[in-house]
């Protein structure tokens, strides 16, 4: 991941921005196989103490070529084989230069954009044991489910009906071999500036809202 030589957006603890960004946000899972990269889009489970970096878990629909690219890529071997890279993005927006003071100061300002980002690379490793997968799946969605009034669980469906559809899907472990994270929140910019934007910021959208919560939480 490019960071700029000021090193003002670089992450001290990757594996806390992950933990905060896997538990709320999918990731994107790219790989590279015969037919050249693929990326999935599927939500994960981070396991914080399964090797040095941790472990990402999820899995694929059988149907969808990237876990079968993927088989064959570690079968044959070679210069990255089971290589993946996961991606999760947090908040992101537009950055007007309108927001900052130093526009009006002397005009020497140009627009940005802010976001939270953390990547892991790793190899990959696929699992199609229901023993495995099923208690996956129930652990993702007690996640999720977690802060509804009604939650629903995995055993509320029937036995044979979930064994079925395990077996629809595929699993996939990461083992994370470097973590790195980033948090382009205006950092270089000075404190009026990164108010003006966090203002300017907190009167748009709800994701521009979410910018503007990200860029005070790093002003504290």
């Amino acid at each position: 991941m490019y960071q700029p030589a000021h090193r003002k957006f670089e992450v001290g603890d990757p594996a806390a921005i992950l933990a905060e960004l896997c538990a709320v946000v999918p990731a994107t899972l790219v790989t590279l196989g015969s037919e050249g990269f693929r990326a999935s889009i599927l939500p994960m489970l981070f396991d914080a103490v399964d090797g040095p970096h941790g472990t990402l878990r999820g899995h694929l629909a059988r149907g969808n070529p990237q876990w079968r690219e993927l088989e064959s890529a570690i079968a044959a071997g070679g210069d990255g084989a089971g290589e993946a890279l996961a991606i999760f993005d947090g908040p992101d927006a537009y950055v007007s230069p309108a927001w900052y003071p130093e526009k009006r100061r002397t005009g020497r300002v140009v627009p940005t954009w802010n976001y939270v980002t953390v990547q892991a690379h790793g190899t990959i490793t696929t699992r199609h044991d229901p023993d495995w997968l099923i208690p996956h799946v129930g652990r993702l969605v007690a996640r999720h489910e977690a802060n509804r009034s009604h939650p629903w669980a995995l055993s509320d469906a029937p036995d044979d009906y979930v064994r079925s559809q395990a077996r629809a899907i595929v699993g996939l472990e990461l083992h994370i071999t470097r973590l790195e994270a980033k948090r382009k929140l205006g950092q270089n910019r000075s404190d009026d500036d990164i108010e003006g934007a966090i203002e300017g910021l907190e009167a748009g959208s709800p994701t521009e809202r979410a910018v503007a919560t990200e860029m005070r939480r790093r002003a504290r």
